[in-house]
């Protein structure tokens, strides 16, 4: 019996126990089904959120365009490459969706993507191993064309796919990519490192979208989705006063000095002084922001390098002693050396050391230091100087809209300082600063502030959002005093002794001033020495009598040959720009054109190292194209014997052949180039070559295929090359 009572207990304890489960957990159930909560989370909102997915919808980065509309940064669309390794994903055996067969899928991919094929197959693998949904492709699998993805999508490979992806395209390479920018992506979202990408970057950026819907498993939507969309809202799109047409000029002329001449840095502003726009701006170093490589400089040098600017600074020396009534064209001063009882026996030496008595004209027009520190010391004054210094704003930046200006320094403690700022030596400035300063010599005393943003556009609305305008920032002299400026400084160019003899254009006057600047060695405290160890620069305005372009070129250490002076890079620059962007704007030229234009017969070249053949060339008045990075010429077109007028096109080609930049070509031109090479050549339009089907740059080989599209000029055709080979090698002043 007493067994029997405790097998029914612990029966009883069992049937309780078991009994008070069920109550819980069914009173578990019925609150859940009755509030559709666990542990206060909904489950019909955990539901939806498993069963809903949610993309983003990128929004357009804004547009960068030129004065005139054209395209020069904007969001290109890429893809990214993947493969789906995961079999579950395929619901329909006789339509795979998943990378059934690795090794066929990865013999496909590998020429196109330029992989090896094991690569390939063992990516696919270690993702089908690792139990992965999908696999990618590492740098080959990005960025990605439409065509390239056009060409796979041709192969209809089982789980091949893509996603859509954008990138920030530079359509015309290093076309001032120092102005524009970079851009890059970071964190899946594009955002601006330098340049107007930098500087209006938060104009630039949209606000993203999403998308999102409820799907299965096998992420397809359900037949009642619940799709929410978020429309995303594009950048704005900004608009320069940079002009295209010019900017090419620039970019063109300085690309040949860079490789006829080989300096370390040049710097380029044109600037209409009328209004404060910059036209075009470039610099040498460059880069190609599709295409970054190795960046030897960052820095925009035009507003970002300060440096002793040599005799250029003499143009405001003059100009402040003219407003302060003390300048006497006709007075006379002995040249050679000067020096005063402050200077602690420190003596200024002309650069020819000694042109006798000469009057303070014929000074200016010579590049006299010793007239500049006379003016400054003995004329004005040195505190009355620097209020001039001060009023032409060389103590502080622009405020140019671009970001990274640095001002320069105008040192000013010594009364040695004191005199060879004068002649722009000691203190130190950039090229915008003087460009600005420069406005109000060309612009009747109104000094502009220089800027690149013309204005914002809604990119959806094409409303204006914002204008620049232009914006005096002070008046430092009157408009007689400029007047008088302008007539001293066209001296200079015209007169038999002026230092910028070679400046001359063939239908307008010019007004300026040449520069030599002498660059401080870092090891010996002291100048560099040596002819070519200098910046050679110019800064220009004309027509003269109403200046509507002004323009500074400095081309620092070039590699000179022993009969030629720092000019004939910088004027060829100079000249090119100058004379072609003012026909382009419809300037009426104000001097006749009284110059012959004479045929030259072309002289065998053929086996000439490249530099002795460009010069040869150069000195036919031709436009030498060195097509190859060899040593001396192989072949040239035209052939040897014929004749050219001057400006034409010369093809020298000599080892490892590159494919040139034909933009601004004439239909002649490219086939010349196609005979040279047996191209077969496909062209499309009239006018003059704007794109190209093999990049610049790229190996040149026998009968390959060329595309050319070609456009009418803009501009007068007989300008339209841009490229008046006028290196005037005759011209042999120096210039100080």
């Amino acid at each position: 019996m007493k067994k029997n009572n405790t097998t029914h207990f612990m029966s009883s304890v069992l049937m309780i126990g078991f009994v008070a489960i069920f109550l819980i957990i069914s009173g578990r159930f019925l609150f859940i089904q009755g509030t559709g909560k666990v542990q206060g989370v909904s489950l019909n909102k955990w539901a939806d959120e498993q069963r809903t997915t949610s993309y983003t919808l990128e929004a357009k980065r804004g547009q960068i365009l030129d004065r005139n509309g054209m395209t020069l940064a904007y969001d290109r669309a890429t893809y990214r490459l993947f493969a789906i390794v995961d079999e579950s994903y395929t619901t329909n055996p006789d339509s795979p969706m998943h990378v059934k067969d690795p090794s066929s899928t990865a013999e496909a991919l590998a020429p196109i993507l330029d992989m090896d094929t094991n690569e390939i197959e063992n990516r696919i693998q270690k993702g089908i191993d690792q139990g992965q949904f999908q696999v990618e492709f590492g740098k080959s699998g990005r960025e990605l064309s439409q065509s390239t993805k056009e060409e796979i999508d041709k192969l209809n490979l089982p789980g091949i796919q893509f996603k859509k992806e954008s990138i920030r395209g530079y359509p015309n390479g290093t076309f001032a990519s120092r102005v524009i920018g970079l851009a890059q992506k970071e964190n899946g979202n594009i955002s601006g490192v330098t340049g107007i990408e930098k500087q209006m970057n938060e104009v630039l950026t949209g606000k993203q979208g999403n998308i999102s819907y409820q799907r299965d498993l096998f992420n397809v939507k359900l037949l009642n989705p619940k799709e929410i969309v978020k429309e995303p809202e594009n950048g704005d799109d900004i608009y320069l006063t940079i002009d295209q047409k010019i900017q090419t000029l620039l970019e063109n002329s300085m690309s040949q000095v860079q490789e006829q001449y080989e300096p370390s840095r040049m710097t380029a502003i044109v600037m209409n002084p009328k209004t404060g726009e910059v036209l075009a701006m470039s610099n040498r170093p460059s880069y190609n922001p599709n295409n970054m490589g190795e960046v030897e400089n960052w820095y925009n040098d035009a507003i970002s390098t300060p440096f002793e600017p040599g005799s250029t600074m003499k143009i405001f020396t003059l100009a402040s002693a003219i407003e302060e009534g003390v300048w006497d064209p006709n007075k006379m001063y002995k040249s050679g050396s000067y020096t005063n009882e402050q200077m602690n026996g420190v003596t200024i030496n002309d650069w020819q050391q000694d042109w006798g008595t000469i009057s303070f004209k014929e000074g200016i027009q010579r590049s006299s230091n010793v007239a500049a520190a006379k003016l400054a010391w003995e004329e004005l004054g040195t505190e009355t100087f620097l209020d001039y210094l001060k009023a032409f704003r060389f103590d502080q930046p622009t405020g140019i809209d671009l970001p990274g200006e640095v001002s320069g320094k105008i040192l000013y403690n010594y009364p040695v300082e004191k005199v060879t700022t004068a002649f722009g030596q000691g203190s130190t400035v950039t090229p915008i600063q003087q460009m600005m300063a420069a406005s109000a010599i060309a612009n009747k005393g109104k000094m502009m502030r220089p800027y690149v943003v013309s204005k914002v556009i809604d990119s959806q609305s094409g409303d204006v959002l914002q204008e620049n305008n232009s914006e005096v920032v002070g008046a430092p002299i009157s408009p007689e005093t400029a007047g008088r400026v302008i007539d001293v400084l066209e001296t200079v160019i015209t007169s038999d002794v002026g230092t910028g003899q070679s400046y001359k254009l063939t239908d307008y006057t010019v007004a300026g001033k040449t520069g030599t600047a002498e660059i401080p060695d870092s090891k010996t405290r002291n100048y560099m020495t040596g002819k070519e160890n200098y910046i050679f620069s110019f800064l220009g305005m004309a027509p003269k009598e109403d200046p509507e372009l002004i323009m500074y070129v400095s081309v620092k250490q070039p590699k000179l040959d022993p009969t030629e002076s720092g000019s004939a890079p910088v004027s060829f620059i100079f000249k090119n720009v100058m004379e072609n962007g003012l026909h382009y704007l419809n300037i009426e030229p104000d001097q006749d054109n009284q110059e012959e234009i004479n045929a030259a017969e072309i002289t065998d070249v053929v086996g000439l190292p490249v530099r002795d053949a460009q010069k040869k060339i150069i000195d036919l008045g031709g436009n030498p194209v060195v097509i190859g990075n060899g040593g001396t010429i192989k072949r040239i077109s035209p052939k040897v014997g014929s004749t050219i007028l001057p400006g034409e096109r010369v093809l020298l080609v000599s080892d490892k052949p590159k494919m040139p930049d034909i933009t601004g070509w004439s239909v002649r031109d490219v086939l010349r180039l196609g005979s040279l090479f047996q191209l077969n050549i496909e062209t499309k339009g009239n006018g003059y070559g704007v794109q190209q089907s093999i990049k610049s740059g790229a190996s040149l080989e026998d009968e390959s295929n060329l595309a050319v599209e070609f456009s009418p000029p803009a501009f007068p055709s007989e300008l339209k090359d841009g490229e008046k080979q006028d290196i005037n090698q005759n011209d042999r002043t120096p210039e100080n």
